[in-house]
């Protein structure tokens, strides 16, 4: 499995080339008002938003390929965690993560796994999940890549995986040991939290 090491400085490279800006609705900040996860709760049925810092970022509908990718991801990491019959459970989109204990960081990635049960209700994750998976589009490079990333790290994900369907590379960092890697859909990437499972993203259509 070929994979070459992605440094931060790669990634802000790739942003400031052009291929990705914060003009558009995905990842619209507000203002520059302190919003709480009151806000998130007080938004009209139908509306989605995420908090980072007290900032709150709008979220856009997402595209067939994207549905596509998520729906593959969810099914496979699915399948994989029923065979093991372990505590780990898998969380499509949209779902609830509560990622530090205070009223200004809320998200919603893709795709969520959380070992810790305790962590679990019906409202959704408190705390941080094992594995976070986002699925870029164009519109939302600068918060998968830097912004979201940044947040996973300091709360304590495991492992970040950032999926970017046009570009067809999977981005993946191990926090617990301090690596990561760049890889195409055409490679089996192994799940670093799992010695076994190999996700080949090319399968998603």
């Amino acid at each position: 499995m070929e994979h070459r090491k992605m440094e931060r400085e790669d990634v802000f490279r790739m942003i400031e080339g052009g291929k990705s800006h914060s003009t558009d609705a995905s990842e619209r900040m507000l203002d520059d008002r302190v919003y709480t996860i009151k806000d998130i709760e007080a938004l009209p049925e139908g509306e989605r938003a995420e908090l980072i810092d007290g900032k709150m970022y709008m979220m856009a509908t997402p595209t067939l390929t994207h549905q596509d990718i998520l729906m593959w991801l969810s099914a496979t990491i699915w399948n994989y965690l029923m065979k093991k019959k372990g505590p780990c459970k898998v969380l499509p989109a949209p779902f609830a993560v509560y990622i530090r204990d205070d009223e200004h960081n809320y998200v919603e990635p893709d795709v969520t796994v959380i070992c810790d049960r305790d962590k679990l209700d019906e409202k959704g994750c408190h705390g941080a999940p094992d594995w976070a998976i986002e699925i870029v589009s164009p519109s939302s490079k600068t918060m998968d890549y830097i912004r979201k990333c940044a947040l996973y790290e300091q709360a304590g994900v495991r492992e970040y995986w950032i999926v970017d369907p046009k570009e067809r590379s999977i981005l993946v960092y191990d926090f617990e040991h301090g690596v990561s890697g760049q890889y195409s859909f055409a490679d089996h990437v192994k799940a670093g939290i799992y010695d076994d499972l190999f996700l080949h993203l090319d399968e998603a259509g």
